[in-house]
């Protein structure tokens, strides 16, 4: 049951317009960016005269479009994932959909892995563009390898949060705007305080910022205590929604 609510909400998302007007203009806006990167590339190395002085391919190009990807995220998902269970709850068919003989589980994780995999396809295509340079030069898969693993991640725990602000309210819009505001400040949670090793508050937020967590992974650098924290991350917030509609269940 899970895939059968994964694949009406993945086929929701390409029925609707703003699916289609998602997708296109972030596959633009990364080609672009790709294009522009490459040429950056060979504007720079077309100075460089020592091979030591060159610098990687995979390294230049691949941060700076995983860079790219990793921000216009935060825009996106609140986009996408603020129509999940508002939209049901707005047009009053989610207490149709608490009463189908569907556990609750199936639903959240259906409408998340939904939402994931249309998110994913977005990867796959920014990986694609990347391979094309092995036509003419030798690539660090690795460090493709981790900043793909690190951008799932992140899609992954930007998708739970926002299913979760979705389960809150019946409108869309208040929805994807509290995703945003809680995304921005959670990618960012280590700025607003001083970098103190000696001040357990300014670490304590160091270590529930996103992007803290990202960054060794978009650097090439797998660490499992980075990607355990985005799993648990996810997990939290998908329990969190389980529990809200619970709630709701037991008050219907």
């Amino acid at each position: 049951m899970i895939i059968n609510v994964a694949r009406k909400e993945l086929k929701s998302m390409f029925a609707s317009p703003m699916g289609w007007v998602i997708l296109s203009v972030l596959i633009f806006a990364f080609a672009t960016y790709f294009i522009n990167a490459v040429t950056q590339y060979y504007g720079i190395m077309s100075g460089s005269i020592k091979t030591n002085g060159r610098i990687g391919v995979t390294m230049f190009i691949g941060q700076s479009v995983f860079g790219l990807a990793s921000f216009v995220m935060l825009f996106a998902v609140p986009l996408l994932s603020m129509r999940l269970i508002s939209e049901e709850r707005r047009s009053q068919t989610l207490t149709f959909l608490l009463s189908a003989p569907i556990s609750l589980t199936e639903i959240v994780l259906g409408k998340f892995l939904g939402l994931v995999t249309f998110l994913t396809i977005i990867i796959v295509l920014i990986t694609a563009m990347l391979l094309t340079l092995s036509n003419w030069t030798e690539l660090d898969y690795g460090f493709i390898f981790s900043n793909v693993l690190g951008l799932w991640l992140l899609i992954a725990s930007f998708s739970a949060l926002g299913l979760y602000f979705s389960s809150i309210t019946a409108q869309p819009a208040i929805a994807g705007l509290l995703s945003f505001i809680a995304l921005f400040a959670l990618l960012a949670l280590d700025q607003f305080v001083a970098a103190d090793s000696n001040n357990p508050l300014s670490q304590i937020l160091r270590q529930l910022s996103l992007m803290n967590h990202f960054e060794p992974l978009s650097q090439g650098i797998i660490d499992s205590t980075n990607i355990c924290f985005f799993l648990l991350f996810t997990a939290t917030f998908l329990i969190l929604t389980l529990r809200r509609l619970e709630a709701e269940r037991l008050r219907a």
